[in-house]
Formats: C-alpha cells, structure tokens, sequence
C-alpha cells in the first residue's frame, strides 16, 4: 500500500470514527467542535472529488467500510450539525422544552407557552435516513416525499413565526447534511 492510500483507507476509517462517535456522544447542546466535526471528512471527500483525485482501495473491504461510516455519519452527524447550525442561526433565543421541542407563546393570547416542535431528534435521524438511502439507491422523489410528510405533520404547530424559522432552518440543515454524505458516497 502507498502512503496516500494509508491516509485514506486505514486512516480515513478512523477519522470517520472518530465523528461518528463524537456526534453520538454530543448530546442535545452539542459544541460547535463536536457538532461540525464530520466537516472534515465532507470537505476533504468534496475537494478530493472536485479535483478528480481517485485513490483506489486495495481492497474491496475497506471501500465497503468507508461507505457504511460515510452513511452513518450522514445519519448520526446530522444532529449535532443542525443543533449547532439552529443555535447559530437563532441567536440561543429559542427556550428549550422537557421534551425535546421549544416553547412558544400560546397565539390565543393568554400569554402561557406551550412546547412545539417536540420529536424533532427521532424525527431527524429518520429523514436522513430516508435521504442517504434515496440518493444511495437513485430514488430522489423519496426525497420531496419526505420534504411533504415532513411539512404535513408539523403543520400545526407552524403557526408562529419562531416554529417556522426553527422548522425551515432546521430541516434544510439536516438535509443538506445526510445529501452530502450520501453524495460523496454516490459519486466516489
């Protein structure tokens, strides 16, 4: 093996690893190190694919073990990457709930706050993978079925401007993340 399929087969495999078990480990308010860690995989999978860069794996085995981290890090790292995208985005305005949602004033005016959005972690590791499994099997409608669903079932609770933004932003993060892992791993 040369010194630059080393790098990319035995210690791209880490690397992967190493972000997987970061994102898993996060938590619900993840630090933006921990939360963008598989950044580094994207872009180094991004610029070597832009710049026509192949390094052939030496074996059959190690190119099906990047595959299987490159996926479940688009699965997985999404969380931690649209929590942190979600807190940049919003400032830290958002008032987190006990069930994994955020509370919002009541819009009928009585001033209680109610929690909205809640699920949003299962329901986030479950359109990511419906993603990377659309694009690994060239299935992209899955997608705007997925996109449909999703805007379906949240419908109600989108009733202010703050669920909205949070919905949108958030939504748009976790797909973007789990299409771009799937990407890579689809044009590698």
């Amino acid at each position: 093996m040369t010194a630059v399929q080393v790098l990319v087969w035995i210690v791209g495999p880490v690397v992967l690893l190493v972000c997987c078990m970061l994102a898993l480990t996060s938590g619900r308010e993840p630090r933006t190190a921990a939360g963008l860690a598989g950044v580094v995989p994207l872009a180094a999978g991004g610029l070597a694919l832009a710049f026509h860069v192949g390094v052939p794996a030496p074996d059959p085995a190690l190119a099906s073990v990047m595959t299987v981290l490159m996926s479940v890090l688009g699965v997985v790292g999404g969380g931690p990457a649209t929590a942190v995208v979600l807190r940049l985005a919003t400032h830290r305005d958002a008032t987190p709930g006990r069930n994994g949602g955020i509370l919002i004033l009541d819009q009928r005016g009585d001033g209680q706050r109610h929690e909205v959005l809640r699920g949003g972690a299962a329901i986030g590791h479950l359109e990511r993978i419906a993603v990377v499994a659309a694009i690994l099997v060239g299935r992209l409608e899955i997608v705007a079925a997925v996109i449909a669903i999703k805007g379906l079932g949240r419908f109600s609770e989108l009733d202010s401007a703050e669920a909205r933004e949070r919905f949108i932003i958030g939504t748009l993060a976790s797909m973007l993340w789990a299409g771009a892992f799937a990407a890579l791993v689809a044009l590698a």
